[in-house]
């Protein structure tokens, strides 16, 4: 039973740390430096996009003569090659186009064609790797750099925020799961020293950290971006997440395109898992991430829907040993569920005013309307029977029985729902039908259910071919 309460314990512990980065952060290490900056950008067909990226980083507040493109086209067949082509002509030394004639290996081995390139030249001192889509703050790529000024620091991420003109219900709650799991999460992991994943569309290297990997992104995995954090941590070197650099990405608007995406995530971390398994709760004086903190929010994640079942049928198996002490023990994991829902996302929501504006319904939401009804039911149990009884009138003992398996099941019921909310989206209206399902079990219980699917798929072997998610230029800056 304790054991499935691990999540519930490991928010409520970040929030609570959260504060402490007003003192303990990196800011004063930090001072102006201006290094110079090879951006590598790889680029599958993304002649949408790429033309736009490119143009808003050669307007960043930063010395024009220490900021060079290089865009790696992974032997793209639309039109990206001839837009960057046309960019490299008109800022001739600050945009070069670097082909690969063999593409579709995934984007560690694209990066690795352009990290080849950019590193063989004496002049770069750091690399920024960043996706073609995403849109940086005209201030951010200056915020970011100044912490490479402490030598200690081999790598900075940015706030990668949803930032489509165009939102609907699940880039909403896309965007307020960025505000957790970044603006919070990863402030608490500046404070705690250990940071779990430098952003993929926005990670800045220095030069001395990118060599001391090797040169190269790690290509035995899905989550590269991970990996390379990790292995960048475990040769000492500091990671600093910086929450003020603003990067704006477009995410899925769908529930089948957003379960390819974090599918691909969540076999990544689970070959992580087992690659770096000797790290794990053992401490080190050179990195943090054998820490018992660390390994408790890596876990809390990973596991969460072997947290969600435990606990579920261990109120199941109390309800039919003891019905007395399941209710009890059932209002005390929702009414600490309930407090820590409420004290996160009260705090989350002013991390980032705007998205918190936008986003209220989702954030309200973010659980799912069946678990804030378990919720209401621990806190207020005598008005729920009450009302329970006006409804339905007096109830049988079975019939009691059955109300109270639903109550103790939820967990794996919603991700059962949310499960069916990606096949339900591809029947005739099926959208809206599938919003409705993530509204009422979770988008929490969606991830878990994805999480449980990468379960699925890493026991059976199945393809891990890297799928890259489709872009259109739906940002705005």
């Amino acid at each position: 039973m304790l054991f499935g309460t691990t999540p519930v314990f490991n928010t409520a512990f970040q929030f609570l740390v959260l504060p402490i980065h007003a003192f303990k952060n990196h800011y004063r290490r930090a001072a102006p430096y201006t290094p110079n900056i090879a951006v590598v950008v790889p680029a599958w067909n993304e002649g949408l996009v790429i033309g736009a990226s490119i143009d808003r980083l050669l307007t960043l507040e930063y010395p024009p003569e220490r900021l060079r493109i290089y865009v790696v086209d992974d032997a793209s067949t639309d039109s990206t090659p001839d837009v960057v082509l046309r960019k490299a002509a008109e800022h001739p030394g600050r945009v070069v186009h670097l082909r690969r004639e063999q593409g579709g290996e995934g984007k560690a081995h694209t990066l690795n064609h352009g990290l080849e390139r950019v590193l063989a030249d004496p002049w770069t001192e750091a690399v920024l790797i960043m996706d073609a889509d995403v849109i940086f703050a005209r201030d951010s790529l200056r915020k970011m750099s100044r912490h490479l000024a402490d030598e200690r620091v081999g790598a900075v991420t940015a706030y990668i925020a949803e930032g489509s003109h165009d939102r609907n219900y699940l880039t909403r709650f896309i965007g307020m799961e960025y505000v957790l799991a970044q603006l919070a999460s990863r402030r608490t992991q500046n404070v705690l020293g250990a940071i779990a994943c430098l952003a993929g569309g926005a990670q800045l290297h220095s030069r001395a950290n990118l060599e001391a990997i090797g040169g190269r992104i790690p290509t035995g995995t899905l989550a590269e971006d991970t990996m390379t954090t990790f292995e960048g941590q475990l040769r000492g070197r500091r990671m600093v997440f910086e929450p003020h650099a603003v990067v704006l990405a477009e995410e899925p608007r769908t529930v089948d395109a957003l379960w390819k995406q974090r599918l691909r995530w969540a076999r990544g971390n689970v070959q992580l898992t087992s690659i770096f398994r000797r790290v794990w709760f053992r401490p080190s004086r050179v990195h943090r991430l054998g820490s018992l903190s660390f390994g408790l929010s890596w876990f809390s994640i990973l596991l969460l829907p072997v947290w969600l079942l435990l606990a579920s049928v261990a109120l199941f198996s109390l309800l039919i040993l003891h019905s007395g002490i399941a209710e009890a023990v059932f209002r005390f994991m929702w009414i600490l569920a309930a407090c820590t829902y409420l004290f996160s996302m009260l705090y989350a929501v002013q991390l980032d005013g705007r998205t918190g504006r936008r986003s209220w319904r989702e954030a309200l939401l973010f659980p799912g309307l069946g678990a804030m009804i378990l919720m209401a039911i621990a806190l207020f149990p005598r008005f729920s029977d009450a009302l329970l009884t006006d409804w339905l009138g007096t109830l049988t003992r079975e019939d009691r029985f059955v109300y109270a398996s639903i109550l103790y099941l939820w967990g794996p019921i919603s991700m059962l729902g949310a499960w069916a909310a990606r096949w339900v989206e591809r029947l005739p209206g099926g959208r809206f039908v599938a919003g409705l399902c993530i509204y009422v079990f979770g988008y929490g219980s969606l991830l878990c259910a994805i999480t449980v699917d990468s379960y699925i798929k890493e026991w059976r072997r199945a393809d891990a071919s890297w799928v890259k998610t489709e872009k259109v230029g739906r940002v705005v800056s």
